[in-house]
């Protein structure tokens, strides 16, 4: 990274580091601890769909997978209110021994394939949560024990467990963008064939890009069941949120370090405004997907992608024009 790179990645997380002590409302942590979340969710989702182009519908399964390993193991205590937050790796590396085998046959299929293969995962899961009364409780929801935190500062840990997340998967990114791994998995997205041709192991880098990716997913999961208190199939394995990462991604610009981040600041305080504002109407879902459709209208790469290329384009006129 750039030393430019490194200032603004510092100030960022700097300032976000900093907000919760400046920030008493409640409704504002929360909204914060969302907008983290999905910017750790979408930033774990572009390891697999943007670096190598394989557009995983699968995801919310093993955010799901997270939150009821905190629930099952949580159900009765989380001792000084902690502890579910240091289990949070042993967590991210069951996800990821268990997204092996499926990414093997998974990415035996090409990309388009490849989604139909991982949405049908995603709603396996969820069947399984409805049905599976004895551990995941069914759809009455499992419980997390509540932890002992002060009222006042309830979602600091929380904010603070979801911005390390989210540091966690943008050096993961960032990482892909500069090693040996981010080459092969650029090329197999530009053109399989050829990567295979040229001796890259693509099925390996495709299943590590995977592994990391849903082990971030689930993760982000088992503090967002920490954080809610009660597990719903309907909401720990919702297609909605992969969709939602899913947006944020394209939003914000595809095998990029900082278009993922960029779409959940945009999108998660827009559909939260737009929420309150249509309330029950369900007009909010509209508001928030003409945002989404109007600035890929204007910039269908993405945000980044496309302002980088016209301050580019830019910069190559002013310089022919002085020559």
């Amino acid at each position: 990274m750039s030393k430019a790179g490194i200032i603004r990645a510092s100030a960022f997380f700097g300032i976000l580091a900093l907000l919760p002590l400046g920030v008493k409302p409640q409704w504002v942590i929360n909204l914060l601890i969302f907008t983290l979340m999905y910017a750790a969710l979408a930033s774990s989702w572009n390891l697999i769909g943007g670096y190598a182009g394989y557009p995983s519908l699968g995801h919310a399964a093993f955010f799901g997978f997270g939150a009821y390993f905190i629930g099952i193991i949580f159900e009765n205590s989380v001792g000084n209110g902690y502890n579910p937050f240091f289990i949070l790796p042993l967590v991210g590396l069951c996800a990821a021994i268990i997204s092996i085998p499926i990414g093997f046959i998974a990415m035996k299929t090409r990309k388009d394939v490849f989604a139909i293969v991982t949405i049908t995962l995603l709603f396996m899961v969820q069947t399984l949560a409805y049905n599976w009364r004895g551990l995941t409780g069914g759809a009455q929801g499992k419980g997390v024990a509540v932890p002992p935190f002060d009222p006042a500062t309830f979602g600091r840990p929380y904010y603070y467990v979801m911005l390390i997340l989210l540091l966690t998967a943008m050096s993961i990114s960032m990482y892909f963008r500069r090693s040996k791994i981010g080459l092969s998995l650029a090329a197999v997205r530009a053109d399989e064939d050829k990567a295979h041709g040229v001796g890259i192991q693509v099925t390996t880098v495709k299943i590590i890009a995977f592994a990391l990716s849903v082990a971030i997913a689930a993760m982000v999961g088992a503090v967002w069941g920490y954080y809610e208190g009660f597990i719903y199939p309907q909401f720990a394995v919702d297609p909605l949120i992969t969709i939602g990462m899913v947006l944020m991604t394209f939003l914000g610009g595809r095998a990029t370090l900082w278009g993922p981040v960029l779409g959940a600041f945009i999108l998660v305080p827009a559909q939260q405004y737009f929420s309150y504002e249509f309330g029950a109407t369900q007009f909010y879902l509209l508001a928030y997907a003409a945002i989404f459709l109007v600035i890929m209208l204007v910039l269908p790469r993405g945000i980044l992608p496309t302002l980088t290329d016209r301050i580019r384009l830019k910069a190559k006129i002013v310089a022919e024009a002085n020559k």
